[in-house]
């Protein structure tokens, strides 16, 4: 293992498939990004150890891999590509427990409940989908922490710092469980074959205090509702039920005319006066919360 780096395990892959850009197959090659990535949690304290159990997903040739087996980790890695998983067992050594690579979907299959860390280079097209899964895994089993190479401008959706426009349901729902710290940005020439995008680091640290949201289905429909429209004002958008608020238990057309008239009649306490005026970028995102919990506590009085 220590005469491997980077760029031999990409090219041993790459001698034998061609890469499908259907599955994101992008192997990244700069070894001070692979570095960053499997350090980054250092800086909370939560560093990748001997004692650490690390998932990966998606590890291609194995060039983050081979950084996780030098920290002395234990790694369960889950990939889509018979023919990356046929690569992995030939460059490594899978007599001890320190690698287990299962050919699967990473959506798809159970995760070790023990898992301490998540470091991956993800396809970019199972960002959202990946995300919505870590979620409910630290609801069930904590995490230290999460390091994910992401397509750059996703990251600022994450991180919802680059301004009003950044704000959405996505960076909403993170924010919820996570603080998310960005990383290095990373060009395109640092992978191979290169991405068409600028890509980024994110490390998703959870969150000691959990925030107190009262359901999140509702939280999650009623931003996404908002931003679908993020022009329009919030007395407009509030206007109209959701279009999926009956997947919300007890909820339906006449019980949401109701809460707007209430709106319409009561200052809500946590709002800035002339909320309903705004539109969804002026929000605070404490405010988002404030107000899906106010809907959610008028469904159970009424």
């Amino acid at each position: 293992m220590e005469d491997l780096d980077p760029r031999m395990l990409v090219d041993l892959l790459r001698d034998r498939i061609n890469p499908d850009r259907n599955l994101g197959q992008h192997f990244i090659l700069d070894e001070r990004i692979i570095s960053e990535a499997v350090n980054m949690s250092d800086q909370i304290n939560q560093r990748v150890t001997e004692k650490s159990h690390v998932l990966e997903i998606g590890p291609g040739p194995g060039s983050l891999t081979l950084y996780l087996l030098r920290k002395g980790a234990r790694i369960t890695a889950f990939e889509i590509d018979e023919q990356a998983v046929l690569h992995l067992q030939r460059v490594f050594d899978f007599q001890d427990d320190s690698l287990s690579v299962t050919h699967a979907d990473a959506l798809t299959v159970d995760w070790p409940e023990d898992i301490t860390h998540i470091i991956a280079n993800i396809p970019y097209g199972i960002s959202s989908p990946l995300l919505d899964k870590i979620q409910k895994h630290i609801r069930r089993s904590p995490l230290d922490s999460i390091v994910l190479l992401v397509q750059d401008e996703f990251s600022e959706r994450m991180a919802m710092n680059g301004g009003p426009r950044s704000i959405g349901p996505l960076g909403l729902s993170l924010w919820l469980d996570f603080t998310i710290h960005l990383g290095s940005k990373v060009s395109p020439s640092a992978f191979s074959p290169p991405p068409r995008v600028n890509s980024r680091l994110v490390m998703l640290q959870p969150r000691e205090t959990e925030v107190r949201v009262r359901d999140r289905k509702m939280f999650k429909i009623i931003t996404q509702h908002c931003f679908a429209n993020r022009r329009r004002k919030m007395r407009t958008l509030l206007s109209k039920p959701p279009r999926r608020i009956s997947r919300v238990r007890g909820w339906h057309k006449d019980r949401w005319g109701r809460l707007v008239i209430q709106f319409n009649e009561e200052f809500l306490e946590g709002m800035r006066t002339g909320w309903l005026e705004m539109r969804p970028d002026d929000m605070l995102i404490e405010e988002w919360l404030t107000l899906c919990n106010y809907i959610s506590d008028f469904e159970s009085e009424n």
